[in-house]
């Protein structure tokens, strides 16, 4: 049951372009994390960059998923640069990939009971021996990789139960934009974990099935030229398409000519 006595870590946001993004870095959303599962509260958390804020602005329903989560971190280095120009010095880039090592390497939290659901077939499970075999002691509670398609009503329960019966502690979805997103917000009161982390395409890189960006890509804020040149069909549409209209807001926004207000849950 979930411990009401307990108030919600307390994280500053910043509005980029309405939505709550977290102004925290990589140990503060280990250490909130820790502190979520200890106080066996009720939380999920969006690895989030600018292609998801373009879906949340586009999209009334997503905009409300994310302003329901308890996290909502900077994955993508333009909302960090959002978060330093709006004053938040501490903010610093909080990666998917990064998020599930860290918190692997956390001697508290490597103990705990971290299920892995998402993923094509197989990568779920290849993720947590991978994982296993890096940091010995990690507690797999389980794995699920779910079909492409929706799920019946009765097959979302069976899979409910079935994570629930598991017991863990977290649960790391990666099953990407929006999808995960909408999962979680979906099931969030029927899952036992203290904590759900969508961490979108987290599976694919650290299993090896897809490649990653070099660390001075993703510093300067070019992953995304990156990943779209490693899948172009699949990720030139999206990006050719949400980068320029996220820098044209972003700048409204900046400048004072747009407002965007933040409205997050009580």
């Amino acid at each position: 049951m979930t411990n009401t006595n307990i108030p919600r870590s307390p994280i500053r946001t910043q509005s980029v372009l309405g939505v709550p993004v977290s102004a925290i870095n990589l140990q503060s959303a280990v250490t909130t994390i820790a502190d979520w599962i200890d106080g066996d509260q009720r939380e999920y958390i969006c690895v989030t960059d600018a292609h998801c804020v373009v879906q949340a602005y586009r999209h009334p329903q997503i905009a409300q998923v994310y302003r329901n989560a308890g996290m909502v971190t900077p994955d993508g280095m333009p909302l960090v640069w959002m978060c330093k120009w709006a004053g938040h010095r501490q903010t610093a880039r909080v990666y998917g990939p990064d998020l599930v090592r860290a918190v692997m390497s956390d001697p508290n939290l490597r103990y705990k009971r971290h299920f892995f659901y998402g993923g094509a077939e197989g990568v779920a499970n290849r993720l947590a021996d991978l994982l296993g075999k890096e940091y010995p002691g990690l507690v797999v509670a389980g794995t699920h990789c779910p079909p492409f398609r929706p799920y019946t009503d009765a097959e979302a329960a069976d899979i409910i139960t079935s994570i629930n019966a598991t017991s863990p502690d977290i649960i790391w979805v990666g099953l990407g934009a929006p999808k995960q997103e909408l999962w979680m917000a979906k099931y969030r009161g029927a899952l036992n974990a203290p904590v759900i982390a969508g961490v979108g395409a987290a599976f694919d890189f650290i299993s090896g099935a897809k490649p990653q960006a070099p660390r001075w890509m993703q510093a300067s804020g070019l992953e995304w030229l990156f990943r779209m040149a490693s899948e172009p069909c699949r990720l030139a549409p999206r990006y050719l398409k949400t980068i320029p209209q996220f820098a044209f807001l972003a700048i409204l926004q900046i400048m004072g000519l747009r407002r965007f207000p933040l409205r997050v849950r009580p």
